[in-house]
């Protein structure tokens, strides 16, 4: 069966292609059209379909629009029209609906040869449910979907049993743990849905003395929990975009994370106590919170939790493509990489290089020498194989630095126009991590947080955040063999088998995709070089350029 994928009602647009139960292409609108998120999360901007992620993914695959068996859009419009009174006040919601119903429509438009009869709506959270215990790599698992809302909901629970999935719990809206995270990145003067990031990092500044209040207001009840909005002006006084971060403001996004931790651990040992396993898989914008998916982990009652790379709302439109091809009798494979987007062979990049006319060399071998240059104390981006589906840059589109430089953190807060409170994170062989870093190993897909051993800390200067932890990416050398030479012959330089690895862009633009992306990146940014396929760009004459 070919089986595409589609996400467009909410933010971050994306689209997947299933062949034969085998996931062969997934990626975000935003990587081709060059805007943050693909679109603003509004009703207006419903009918914005992921388009050139889903010509890309059928190129990819050599599969016409008119040779697809099913064609699964992850939203159900009519479980949105169940909803009742004011639980989604909104005036333009029903405009949203509006859209979805004409989605076939539109697409057939958009992929011609399209048989619009072939488009089927999931709900939205059976298809997060989908992209977890399809993708995820335990055949019996329980499944917990938290993020802001659905059609009508914020929270789903369940347990999958060989691809068949039983919903035990829902949360119906305006309670959302979700939300209420949103609502006070906003109060804080970040973007909603956008940079709930932030938040997590500023919490490790605070103290969460505002916890106590939070548990009153926000708690669980059987078969679901109690959140609904919150004053959070009663705690802080709320920030202006840009204006002066006070302790305050560190203080309530601490007490509101570890009220989080608090409820996805009830959750999890209510989920537990009904289906005894030993395997937890998330999805859901909250998946990414990685600080609460340690806390889980490591005091919940799960051996094993393991998170959808992609668990924000790009990750439903692979949901969807693996829910429909299952149900179609496919057998699905889980997902072995999240590198599942765009790449172009090395004939490809020397003829883009070329007609850029920047300098280049030919490396022998540019694992080695992007090793040499990182020992040398040069920030290097890093641009090899597939892109990443995802939010986190896995070793394909990154920003590499020496990890033994507390400077280091500051260089690259300033080249991506960032907070300085925000952290970088450490890539290291998967079999020399339990030496440096204590947590939940391997974690390929930077979704956990873990205690730098206290031996290691001064070492890793740069990558260990105010609160002793950092978010690590443990590498897999079968994998990715090019990252696993770079982080061994950076040891041998260096004595040092960790190097940072942060998302090769700037602040409010999307993780680079095209090798121009790439380019024009490294030429507005203070990057000293770029390593492009097997090739090396260097912005000053200090950076040698020779193999």
């Amino acid at each position: 069966m070919r089986v595409l994928g589609i996400n467009a009602v909410f933010h971050d647009p994306s689209a997947a292609l299933i062949v034969d139960g085998t996931i062969v292409a997934a990626a975000e609108e935003e990587r081709f059209t060059r805007r943050k998120h693909g679109k603003p999360c509004v009703p207006f901007s419903t009918w914005e379909l992921p388009i050139q992620s889903a010509r890309w993914c059928l190129e990819t695959a050599g599969v016409r629009p008119a040779q697809l068996d099913a064609v699964a859009y992850s939203y159900d419009p009519e479980l949105a029209l169940q909803t009742g009174g004011d639980l989604l006040a909104h005036e333009y919601e029903e405009l949203r609906t509006f859209y979805v119903r004409r989605a076939p429509g539109f697409l057939a438009d958009a992929l011609p040869g399209l048989d619009p009869a072939r488009l089927r709506f999931v709900p939205h959270h059976v298809v997060h449910a989908a992209s977890a215990y399809l993708a995820g790599p335990h055949r019996t698992c329980s499944v917990i979907v938290l993020d802001g809302r659905g059609e009508r909901g914020s929270y789903l629970a369940g347990r999958a049993v060989d691809g068949t999935f039983e919903v035990f719990e829902r949360q119906e809206l305006p309670h959302s743990l979700g939300l209420r995270y949103e609502d006070l990145t906003v109060h804080l003067g970040f973007a909603r849905s956008s940079d709930e990031y932030k938040v997590m990092a500023l919490a490790a500044y605070g103290t969460p003395r505002f916890l106590p209040q939070l548990r009153e207001l926000i708690h669980p009840v059987e078969g679901g929990f109690v959140a609904p909005p919150v004053d959070y002006a009663r705690f802080a006084p709320a920030r202006a975009k840009d204006g002066e971060l006070l302790p305050a403001h560190a203080d309530l996004a601490a007490s509101v994370q570890h009220r989080l931790q608090e409820l996805l651990l009830a959750l999890a040992a209510r989920l537990h106590a009904r289906t005894g396993d030993d395997a937890l898989v998330m999805a859901g914008g909250v998946a990414l919170n990685c600080v609460a998916n340690t806390h889980l982990a490591e005091n919940g009652p799960f051996a094993h939790v393991w998170v959808q790379p992609a668990a924000g709302d790009a990750g439903t439109a692979l949901g969807a493509a693996l829910y429909a091809a299952h149900a179609l009798g496919d057998r699905v494979t889980p997902m072995e990489t999240a590198a599942l987007g765009r790449s172009w062979d090395d004939g490809a990049l020397a003829e883009r290089l070329a007609t850029m006319r920047v300098d280049y060399r030919h490396c022998d071998d540019v694992a080695e020498r992007v090793a040499e240059l990182l020992a040398e104390n040069a920030i290097v981006a890093w641009f090899q194989g597939r892109s990443e589906f995802g939010p986190r840059a896995l070793g394909h589109r990154s920003l590499l630095a020496h990890p033994g430089h507390a400077d280091n953190l500051r260089r690259l807060n300033d080249i991506k126009g960032r907070e300085q409170f925000r952290p970088v994170a450490p890539m290291v062989l998967a079999e020399r991590a339990p030496a440096i870093f204590e947590g939940p190993l391997p974690s390929p897909y930077m979704l956990f947080t873990h205690r730098v051993r206290a031996e290691w800390r001064e070492r890793l200067a740069a990558v260990t955040h105010v609160d002793g932890t950092a978010r690590v990416q443990t590498v897999d050398a079968r994998l990715e063999p090019l990252v696993a030479r770079m982080l061994e012959a950076f040891e041998t330089r260096t004595g040092l088998p960790v190097v940072v690895n942060t998302s090769f862009n700037t602040d409010g633009r999307p993780m680079v995709d095209d090798p121009r992306d790439a380019l024009e990146c490294f030429g507005s940014a203070p990057i000293d070089a770029l390593a492009i396929g097997p090739f090396l760009l260097a912005r000053t004459p200090q950076v040698a350029l020779s193999a």
